[in-house]
């Protein structure tokens, strides 16, 4: 059993009580990248963030573009107590195709960082990273790493939000 409760998580400095902070309206631009520094796109892109299952999770639904097509997504955000980890699943209609991504990461006092991965046309599976950093409480950073096989990890997308008001 969790040495915590979700009650105490939820009050003021709690895991569950920072992932409620995300919640809103959010717009601003994303920028992705296919090779290392080699900047592929960057478009505007909206997002709404709400607290589902009674403030346990929160749901990140967004839109935007890539190189002019459409592209939405959706991605589930979670602090499992049990485990003291951040988990979190993610769907979209150009990164993930028809698969849902599944993350962990411990908590390491860094904020929310999950590591995923996904299956590679040959070869072994690939990492994919992904942390959220809410710098201020009206804007937003998330930021998604993609780690080939034996190689370092290299920035793949990065979405600065700023609060609607």
């Amino acid at each position: 059993m969790a040495q915590r409760t979700f009650e105490e998580s939820s009050k003021e400095g709690g895991l569950h009580h920072r992932l409620g902070q995300l919640a809103g309206e959010w717009e601003g631009m994303t920028k992705t990248w296919f090779e290392p520094d080699k900047l592929a796109d960057e478009s505007p892109w909206r997002g709404t963030i709400r607290l589902v299952a009674g403030g346990r999770f929160v749901m990140h639904e967004y839109e935007g573009s890539m190189q002019g097509k459409p592209l939405s997504g959706v991605a589930l955000y979670g602090y499992h107590l049990d485990p003291d980890r951040f988990e979190m699943a993610w769907v979209d209609s150009f990164h993930t195709g028809t698969s849902i991504m599944f993350f962990k990461g411990k908590n390491e006092g860094r904020g929310y960082d999950v590591l995923g991965s996904y299956e590679a046309p040959s070869g072994p599976p690939w990492g994919w990273r992904m942390e959220i950093q809410q710098p201020e409480a009206d804007r937003l950073i998330i930021t998604h790493y993609n780690i080939p096989p034996d190689s370092p990890e290299a920035k793949a997308v990065e979405t600065v939000y700023r609060r609607k008001r």
